[in-house]
Formats: structure tokens, C-alpha cells, sequence
């Protein structure tokens, strides 16, 4: 998707001069149904099968390596009865997300965002089991949190991969970096996209604040849970930037509470192995 006006590949390009490619309205809208405490079941699954393409690949996954469930399921009702509806909005989110960023996925740096999602969507839903957090809104904040990301290496990968290929520093410099050639930094552009997608507000949070430090309170909330896996997935290899400046994995396992750290994974190669299992499993299909 180009930008909009006489903007050169090899010039800044304010966001304002941006024209977003459409994001996937079924994905959008079982996030918003999923949160309505009076949801039907035949109403998410009518929703999800009203796009073929997008239920096959929903199902795909499903019954991928990635799930390994017990037996062939069939239909998104099924995959909802077996799964639950929760759960189903996470696989909707991880295939609006690839969607979203088409062809640009073709491009090696920005794959790599791509994988970077994934793999704090996969570390989140860890977290959560280890602090008894639930696992689904865990998987989906966790898919969600760097979607102001996505949209800025969708729109321009080729920009956006020189960022992600030359860019030194830390976590933080990241954000001054995409300011500079963007105007608005992928935290920003992440709260904009929560508000024009009508998605519940707690979304706004999540994407807005993950590069925030920690509230030094000890807090072990959904907040703290993604902040958390976004850095573990740069500790275990699933860094968007590769030469971006991370913490040691001892360190990050040591802002766990005591209680979660005991159930969490020892080291940074078990936890990348099972992660990128998931990742694999997903990527293939």
C-alpha cells in the first residue's frame, strides 16, 4: 500500500500522508462480540463463516502442530464448543494480523515484527498460566500490543526495514526513531487504530503503554504481563529489531513474583523452543 501525494520510498513519511489498507472487519468484530458479557455462540459463528477464506484459515490453525487438539474439528462452531469463544478471538486476531500485513511479510526485517508478535502473543499466554491471569486475553493483549507497529511496516515495509535492519539502541530509542520518519511513534499509532476500530478501550492501554517501566508497585496485572512478554521475546531471539539492545533472561525471570517464577519456564532455550514451535506450526499453514 502506497502513501498518498509525491512521497519518495527514501523520505520520511508523516503518518498523516498514510492510507491504511483495511484491516479485517470479522477479526474487529469478534473482538468486540467476545467482550459482551450476553454474546451467542451462532452469532460468533455465523460471523466467522460469513468469510470462507478467513474461517478455513481460523480452522487451519486450529487444528495445526500449534494446538494439536484431540481430534479433526470441523467447524468454527465446533472449534468455539471445544475451544471456547474467548479463545477464538485470539486466532481470529493472529489471522486479521497477517492479513494486514500482506505482501509486506515478503520482506525478511518486516517478517520479523510478524514473528516479534507472535511470539509476545505466545510468551503472554505462558505468563498467564504461571500467574493464573486468563490465558485468552492474555494471547489476544499479547497479539495486540504492537499493531501500531504493523500498520507502520505495512504501509511502507521497505522504510520500515531499513528502521528495523540499521536501527541500534535501546527498546526506547525505537520509539524516537519511528517519530522521526513517521511523525507518531507505533505506540500512538496503536491507540489511534483501538479508537477508529471501535475496539473496547482496555485495547488502548495495552498498545499505548507496553514501553512504559513498571509502576514499581509490584503489581502482577494484564499490564504488567505484556510489558513483560514483549522483552522476553526479545531475550529468547523474537526481537523485531535484532540489534536492539535487550535484558538477560535470568534478569526478566526475576520480575516475576516468587510464586509464578516457579512455574514459568528456568531458561531462555526452553522457552524459545516451545515458542517457536507455536510460531512454526502457524507460519506453515
Amino acid at each position: 500500500m502506497e502513501a498518498t501525494g509525491l512521497i519518495r520510498e527514501d523520505c520520511t513519511v508523516p503518518w498523516e500522508h498514510l492510507r491504511l489498507p483495511p484491516f479485517s472487519q470479522v477479526a474487529l468484530r469478534v473482538l468486540q462480540l467476545v467482550h459482551r458479557e450476553n454474546v451467542q455462540l451462532h452469532e460468533l459463528s455465523d460471523l466467522i463463516a460469513s468469510d470462507p477464506a478467513f474461517a478455513s484459515e481460523v480452522l487451519a490453525i486450529v487444528n495445526s502442530l500449534a494446538y494439536a487438539p484431540r481430534f479433526p474439528i470441523s467447524s468454527i462452531l465446533q472449534a468455539i464448543a471445544v475451544m471456547g469463544a474467548s479463545h477464538l478471538q485470539g486466532l481470529c486476531l493472529t489471522v486479521g494480523v497477517r492479513g494486514y500485513m500482506g505482501q509486506s511479510l515478503g520482506n525478511p526485517s518486516v517478517r520479523a515484527v510478524w514473528r516479534h508478535n507472535l511470539a509476545c502473543a505466545a510468551i503472554a499466554e505462558q505468563l498467564a498460566a504461571a500467574g493464573f491471569i486468563d490465558r485468552d486475553t492474555a494471547y489476544t493483549f499479547g497479539m495486540m500490543h504492537d499493531v501500531g507497529r504493523v500498520a507502520l511496516a505495512s504501509v511502507r515495509p521497505r522504510e520500515y526495514a531499513r528502521l528495523l535492519s540499521t536501527h541500534r539502541g535501546s527498546a526506547e530509542s525505537i520509539l524516537d526513531r519511528e517519530r522521526e520518519a513517521f511523525g507518531k511513534d507505533h505506540c500512538e499509532v496503536g491507540r489511534e487504530l483501538v479508537k477508529d476500530w471501535k475496539l473496547p478501550e482496555d485495547f488502548e492501554a495495552i498498545v499505548a503503554e507496553h514501553h512504559q517501566p513498571a509502576d514499581g508497585g509490584g503489581t502482577w496485572d494484564m499490564d504488567a504481563l505484556i510489558r513483560l512478554s514483549c522483552r522476553m521475546a526479545d531475550s529468547a531471539g523474537f526481537a523485531a529489531f535484532p540489534a536492539c539492545e535487550c535484558a538477560a533472561f535470568g534478569d526478566l525471570l526475576g520480575e516475576l513474583p516468587a510464586r509464578e517464577r516457579k512455574l514459568f519456564f528456568t531458561d531462555a532455550e526452553s522457552l524459545a523452543y516451545e515458542v517457536g514451535r507455536k510460531i512454526n506450526a502457524i507460519e506453515s499453514i
